[in-house]
């Protein structure tokens, strides 16, 4: 058995069910894990104040991977231990491109969301999920109109995202990103969207940096996640765990497939791995 010292897990689609709930056997999981020593690490493509309450208090909770990596976050000390932000000009000539196609955006900034007011008012035709169409109304700021707004701050920015109501759009904006912004990277967490961060800013190369912070090895590091924005934690983990709900390529690269996130499938890693 390898010796688990740093659990890191996506939360939509993984540790949260598909109510984005924390079931009662994933928490006693989590807990019981703390309880060896072992750190907890949610690891999300969502900004810290962006995570279920139910997550962020946590009593163990000492770290978060946040914004697909682009923050190592230091939650006791409310600090930062590494980053990997978009420029600024970068994100303005991203957000220009995208104007030019049927989709809505928004931008993660300093640690909060960010969107132009006329798309957010379209979220519900775009995000046909009720959860995610929630997050965009509860959790971004309307502003008249976003690269305005960024110029106007002159900040970088942590991650940009993009719905889609025609898949396919969807599918060749994602293979055109990466030819027109070597310097960026694409990935996604839901059938409809595509979450665009700087190279650097990818969940393994956060937990390669926690790990490092904390003194220890790879191998020590158990992760599970569904999407693809997971897979290269998977594959930097020890252990590489996905959901039995999640995408074929993140199975195809798991070094185990467990239940679904409707039946605790993480609490059975915990155990399956740390005990």
């Amino acid at each position: 058995m390898p010796d688990i010292r740093l659990i890191t897990l996506d939360l939509d689609g993984t540790l949260l069910n598909s109510k984005k709930e924390l079931s009662p056997e994933n928490a006693a999981a989590l807990q019981w894990a703390a309880d060896q020593g072992i750190e907890i690490v949610p690891t999300t493509g969502r900004f810290f104040d962006g995570m279920p309450e139910v997550i962020r208090n946590l009593p163990y909770l000492h770290y978060a991977i946040t914004i697909n990596g682009a923050q190592v976050y230091d939650v006791r000390n409310n600090v930062g231990i590494a980053k990997a932000e978009i420029g600024l000009e970068r994100a303005i000539e991203l957000m220009t491109y995208l104007d030019q196609f049927d989709v809505i955006y928004d931008c993660f900034m300093d640690g909060w969301g960010w969107m132009t007011r006329s798309l957010q008012a379209k979220a519900d035709e775009y995000t046909p999920n009720e959860h995610y169409a929630k997050m965009l109304w509860e959790l971004r700021t309307p502003v008249d109109e976003l690269k305005a707004f960024l110029r106007e701050h002159g900040h970088d920015i942590q991650k940009s995202q993009f719905f889609a109501k025609n898949m396919e759009l969807r599918s060749r904006i994602m293979q055109e990103i990466p030819k027109l912004f070597p310097d960026l990277i694409v990935s996604s967490s839901v059938v409809n969207n595509v979450e665009i961060n700087d190279q650097n800013a990818h969940k393994g190369n956060a937990i390669r940096q926690l790990a490092e912070h904390l003194g220890l090895d790879m191998s020590q590091v158990l992760a599970c996640g569904d999407g693809s924005n997971d897979i290269s934690m998977l594959q930097a983990a020890g252990v590489g765990v996905c959901m039995a709900n999640g995408l074929d390529s993140v199975k195809a690269i798991a070094d185990y497939v467990t239940d679904s996130c409707d039946e605790d499938g993480v609490a059975k890693a915990i155990y399956r791995f740390c005990k």
